[in-house]
């Protein structure tokens, strides 16, 4: 499965919305993947499943990202 996700960093909660395209917003600010892997924590609770089963395929350095998910 493929999700689109438009993150915002650096923001005062961290949650996930889902839709057809999702959002996300972090605490964590996007320097060294800190915010890449909060949305990867986010997604795996959303989806209640392993953090391993997640990969970003596209847009690591942007705020519009494509992450695949091996279920």
């Amino acid at each position: 499965m493929i999700i689109e996700i438009k993150v915002h960093p650096k923001s005062k909660k961290s949650e996930v919305v889902k839709g057809e395209l999702w959002e996300a917003w972090v605490k964590s600010a996007p320097e060294k993947g800190k915010a890449n892997y909060e949305v990867i924590k986010l997604i795996s609770s959303e989806l209640n499943i392993p953090k391993s089963k997640i990969t970003i395929i596209s847009g690591s350095k942007s705020k519009s990202k494509c992450f695949r998910v091996d279920i």
